[in-house]
């Protein structure tokens, strides 16, 4: 079968069909996630990434339940609010013997319900007889694993694999192995309770005989097992009832959302549950990985940007972002690792073919926003928590993380940062846009290196400005007016080489020669988010992204319709992201342009109405909006959930209701605030403000919005400016 949408570039997903036509369904706990049919099985359907994975390995390839030799009729099958559990109704079909019927459909209920907890799958199937009669009917599973590299499954080719060993066959119990060529032993262990009538090295039978209105129940627990070491697995319900309390945990560390629409507080929800989700269990502490499938992993860039969307809501996850990634910057130069001084970290991998370097990213620096983003938000952790202690902790962090930006990111010494592979296997583009034909010219031929992104030059600014207020905090003042006079000279030298009068915003990047890349692009609107703009190039940027060329109706395109590489089912090059508007309407707001921000909030919530679950995902195709009973197009390999897809309406809300958190003062600051046109009142609870919290509601009342303040820790206060 021919791909749907081929991306060229040695590592990323090769699609083959459309998930449009296959819907899965998705749990995440810490390093383990599954991808199943809506049946809850794993089969070799639609892209071929169902599975259950550990580590960046597939542990389970097959898993296939059949009623009666049946395959059961699929009645409902949900993903539950909190994320936690996958729980299907079905009932058997048909079954004739002989010709004969012997069992009417609906005769029997199958209830089944799946949920991940510390590296286990847990499986539950209730069987109910509602028939007159008694029933004698079976329950079979099918399963293999194929220890498949998650590199393996988006289609990289190897030309050695490791050895499957034999199954070994117990009692109540098979396990399957493998040998990795990295010399990892990985085994995958299926127990299954009551033990099953017959047992072999790839299938299982219990027999289910049952009376009228007859229950009975059958539990499997798939653990995933490395280096030959067991550890006692606790049952379903102690497992289930942990790994609620543990989401319980997670959730009320949160600032709750309720407004007065049914549908805005689903988006809402879904958004909170997959946060959690990416967060929960992580052995890195809160930091949420990228997304599921293809990016269950730390990734510096998007943990950055995640933790930047949710600040307001939840600044501990920006306290564990920081953490990590101090603890794991570059030190020397690593060329094969994109590695140099002072540089963070782009992504960690702990899979077979990353621990034998078939491919760079077991521990890869090929980003170069990755360090300018990571002193932004340091900078913006400190403002929002007060926690001065330990951003003092990271400053020599922060530091080197400076230094890399003027040794490193400007090698030619002309002030802006520029990026070019130095690596043989590692990604050719290393902005957000990372595809290999993001960064081009007006006539369609791709930038030569190195490459200055406009939206890099924004994020350095930010850093510096950062930075300075850091260091005016820890009173080091001749510090913070250097790098506040770096960042001036930089917004300077910026308008001059990077805005393009005729195009009415920034030139997406400078080429290798400073030649620009005069092209239309979502990337121009980052430079509203950190303040790098004009206030007079603001205002012609407002418009321009809001144009129809760029602007869909669900939201602002990567690149413009009217350029030579314009393709709605592109990666890069005229998708809609869902992070990249997020961004892009706080910086509108920021810039007093709220109904523009407004704009951006709207179509991506109507966006998210249509989408399976309400989930906003990675990415969506970008073909212009036909009409209000039409959904946007989905693009079809895109992590769903994913971590910054998730954040961006926490960071759309932000924007449109001017929040910010002014911990030492004890004030939460509402800038003329604007409510969504869906919602007439928006309720917030156990805001934090420092070590109190807040609770408040907003109302329309005409046009004007109202104040009430519901609930106040000791002299915490809101300022409602109009």
């Amino acid at each position: 079968m021919e791909d749907v949408i081929r991306v060229k570039d040695q590592f990323y997903v090769l699609a083959t069909s459309s998930l449009a036509d296959d819907r899965t369904r998705v749990l995440k706990y810490g390093e383990t996630f599954s991808v199943f049919s809506r049946l809850g099985d794993i089969e070799s359907l639609g892209l071929g990434e169902q599975g259950l994975y550990h580590q960046g390995t597939r542990y389970l390839s097959r898993l296939v339940l059949r009623l009666g030799g049946k395959v059961p009729q699929l009645l409902r099958s949900t993903i539950q609010n909190d994320n936690a559990s996958l729980t299907l109704d079905m009932m058997n079909p048909d079954m004739h013997r002989g010709g004969h019927l012997i069992l009417p459909r609906g005769s029997v209920h199958l209830f089944r319900a799946k949920f991940l907890w510390q590296d286990v799958c847990y499986d539950k199937l209730r069987l109910a007889n509602f028939s007159l009669e008694p029933i004698k009917t079976s329950i079979s599973l099918e399963f293999a694993a194929d220890y498949a590299d998650i590199f393996q499954v988006r289609g990289t080719k190897r030309e050695r694999t490791g050895d499957l060993l034999p199954t070994v066959v117990e009692n109540d119990c098979v396990v399957l192995s493998y040998q990795g060529l990295d010399g990892q032993f990985r085994s995958t262990r299926l127990r299954f309770s009551p033990m099953p009538a017959q047992i072999s090295q790839n299938a299982v039978t219990f027999a289910a005989d049952l009376e009228p209105k007859q229950e009975t129940s059958i539990y499997i627990t798939t653990s995933c097992e490395q280096q030959k070491a067991r550890r006692s697995i606790v049952g379903f319900e102690q497992a289930m009832s942990e790994a609620l309390r543990r989401s319980e945990q997670v959730r009320l560390q949160f600032c709750r959302i309720n407004t007065s629409d049914r549908r805005f507080n689903s988006w809402l929800s879904r958004s909170e549950a997959d946060l959690h989700m990416m967060i929960n269990g992580n052995p890195e502490g809160a930091y949420p990985y990228a997304g599921v499938p293809w990016f269950n992993t730390v990734f510096g860039r998007d943990g950055i940007l995640t933790a930047m969307e949710c600040l307001w809501a939840a600044p501990w996850i920006a306290r564990s972002v920081l953490k990590y990634l101090a603890g794991t910057q570059a030190s020397e130069i690593i060329p094969d690792q994109e590695a140099e001084p002072g540089k963070i970290l782009h992504e960690m991998r702990h899979g077979e073919m990353a621990n034998l370097k078939e491919v760079p990213f077991g521990r890869y620096y090929g980003s170069v926003d990755a360090t300018p983003l990571f002193v932004m938000l340091a900078g913006a952790y400190l403002e929002s928590s007060g926690d001065l202690p330990f951003v003092k902790d990271i400053w020599p962090n922060i530091l080197a993380a400076l230094d890399w930006m003027d040794v490193y990111g400007d090698a030619d010494g002309d002030g802006f940062v520029e990026y070019q592979a130095k690596g043989r296997k590692g990604l050719v583009q290393q902005g957000w846009k990372d595809s290999h034909d993001s960064v081009f010219h007006q006539d369609g031929s791709l930038a030569s290196p190195p490459i200055a992104l406009c939206e890099v030059q924004a994020y350095v600014y930010g850093a510096r400005k950062a930075a300075a207020r850091i260091a005016s905090r820890l009173d080091l003042f001749e510090l913070s007016g250097r790098f506040d006079r770096e960042a001036e000279v930089l917004r300077e030298r910026f308008e001059i080489q990077f805005w393009d009068e005729e195009l009415g915003l920034y030139v997406l990047a400078l080429d290798g020669r400073k030649k620009p890349c005069r092209v239309h692009s979502s990337n121009a609107g980052h430079c509203l988010w950190t303040g790098i703009a004009s206030r007079e190039a603001a205002s012609r940027l407002s418009k321009t992204l809001l144009s129809e060329s760029l602007f869909c109706g669900w939201g602002i395109r990567t690149i413009g319709s009217g350029e030579v590489r314009y393709n709605p089912m592109s990666y890069h090059n005229g998708s809609v992201w869902p992070h990249d508007n997020a961004i892009i309407a706080s910086g509108l707001a920021r810039y007093g342009h709220k109904q523009e921000a407004l704009q951006v909030l709207g179509g991506l919530f109507d966006a998210g109405t249509f989408m399976d679950l309400n989930r906003l995902p990675e990415l969506f195709c970008g073909f212009h909006r036909r009409s209000d009973w039409e959904g946007p197009t989905l693009y079809p390999v895109a992590c769903s959930p994913q971590a910054w897809a998730a954040g961006s309406p926490y960071l759309l809300l932000q924007a449109c209701l001017g929040i910010t958190i002014h911990p030492a003062e004890q004030v939460v600051e509402l800038c003329s605030p604007q409510l969504p046109d869906a919602i007439d009142q928006i309720e917030l609870t156990n805001l934090r403000v420092g070590d109190f919290s807040i609770d408040f509601r907003l109302q329309r009342e005409g046009s004007e919005t109202t104040l009430d303040v519901l609930r106040a820790d000791g002299a915490i206060k809101v300022d409602l400016h109009k």
